[in-house]
């Protein structure tokens, strides 16, 4: 004889359907094991991570570490401080371009026009400042509004118009390029003064030890504070988190770096004020990514554009900020570069600098997938690349030898992305 049917339970108001009866009581699930605490638990973690694909900065760490062992090896001035100082002001015109590139490759799309952006840039505040005699401080800031401007076009016509960001950025390459030259006039170059403000932004260091040794206690300590901070949130929300002591452990690392770093810059000319610049706008800019609504935005738009539309995120208006977004670092990065010189040039903004930034955006970390990667990937993927740079030149190598290195290091960092990914899914991560 069949088992009677429970007989249902009485009728949700306003619905017209009768409520499920509750399940009967049963024996409460088993409580899943509290992880390992203490430096075992922590490598457990980190085993985990790596194993579901997780890899974050390790291949670029370890990628640095050999870079400077081959180097070191073959020439013992690439880890002098004169050297490393080079370096330390090299980074700071393309990372910061590279920084605008990661918000780009967030949301799964390319901008090829941040080169030529930068020239314009740098060519439109000299006309201002040189052949207008528009002071240097009005001219900087219509230089950056250049570049935002060019932004805001590119992400009009992509987010608005649906014109492939591709194509949008590739007509930006060659029409901010074509500007920059009728700027630039007959004569092609416009030479800037060498001992204004704009030509200290890359040639001013701060020659008091104490501060190089400031900004690395800085950074150390701001990461720490930062670190905990995210632990007590996620605990409070009841998210998987690490450990105080993980994060002690991983800030002593950083600052062991930090200071070894000011060191080395302390034995040449000190802490470079370009280092400076760049260091703040990748601060800021992760904490922009990680800690506001847009930065969350931009993530959700890169994981899936379907989900976040129906999540009530303004799609047009977060793809067109970040293309605005990109537009002015790129112009930052342009002046940067332009203070290097002193001039602002027909050559500005071309040669590799595009395939530089988009590299360094790529081997730092930041997924060609969209919606995985954080500012400092562009820091470290652009110091791999500088790195590589100076040692060839230290070894006298040809240029052909130099882009041929670059591009096997590009296809390493793709590959490794791919290959995480693929990882990730399999660990239903993905």
């Amino acid at each position: 004889m069949s088992a009677e049917a429970p007989e249902p339970g009485p009728v949700v108001p306003g619905t017209g359907l009768a409520e499920r009866p509750a399940p009967p009581a049963g024996p409460a699930d088993p409580l899943p094991p509290e992880p390992a605490r203490g430096p075992a638990g922590w490598l457990a973690a980190l085993r985990g991570r790596l194993g579901s694909g997780e890899l974050g900065s390790l291949p670029v760490v370890v990628g640095l570490l050999l870079i400077a062992a081959v180097f070191q090896s073959l020439n013992p001035a690439f880890l002098s401080a004169e050297n490393l100082s080079h370096i330390a002001v090299d980074i700071a015109g393309p990372g910061l371009i590279a920084v605008g590139v990661v918000f780009v490759l967030l949301l799964g799309e390319i901008d090829l026009s941040v080169g030529s952006v930068s020239g314009l840039a740098g060519a439109a505040f000299a006309v201002l400042n040189v052949t207008h005699g528009v002071p240097e401080a009005p001219a900087l800031v219509l230089a950056v509004l250049t570049g935002t401007a060019a932004g805001l076009v590119h992400g009009f016509f992509f987010a608005r118009i649906g014109v492939p960001a591709f194509v949008v950025t590739m007509a930006g390459l060659l029409a901010w390029n074509g500007l920059m030259l009728q700027l630039l006039g007959t004569s092609g170059t416009i030479n800037l003064d060498d001992t204004g403000p704009l030509a200290q932004l890359t040639r001013y260091h701060f020659t008091d030890v104490a501060a190089a040794y400031g900004l690395a206690a800085v950074v150390a300590a701001g990461y720490l504070l930062v670190s905990l901070l995210g632990l007590r949130a996620r605990r409070a929300a009841g998210l998987p988190h690490g450990s105080p002591a993980a994060a002690a452990a991983r800030t002593a690392v950083l600052a062991v770096v930090g200071y070894a770093v000011a060191h080395v810059l302390n034995q040449y000319l000190g802490l470079p004020l370009a280092l400076v610049i760049l260091l703040g706008v990748v601060v800021l800019t992760d904490l922009l990514l990680r800690r506001t609504v847009f930065g969350r935005r931009v993530l959700a738009l890169g994981g899936s554009v379907e989900a976040a539309r129906r999540a009530g995120v303004d799609v047009a208006g977060v793809r067109i900020a970040v293309f605005a977004v990109a537009g002015t670092l790129a112009a930052l990065g342009g002046l940067l570069i332009a203070s290097e010189i002193a001039a602002a040039n027909q050559g500005a903004g071309s040669g590799d600098l595009l395939m530089t930034c988009i590299a360094a955006a790529v081997i730092g970390g930041t997924s060609l997938f969209g919606g995985r990667g954080r500012t400092w990937s562009a820091l470290l993927g652009v110091l791999v690349i500088v790195s590589i740079q100076k040692g060839l030149q230290l070894e006298s190598l040809a240029e052909p030898v130099k882009y041929m290195i670059t591009g096997g290091v590009l296809l390493a960092a793709v590959v490794i992305d791919s290959a995480s990914r693929r990882t990730r899914r399999a660990a239903g991560r993905g």
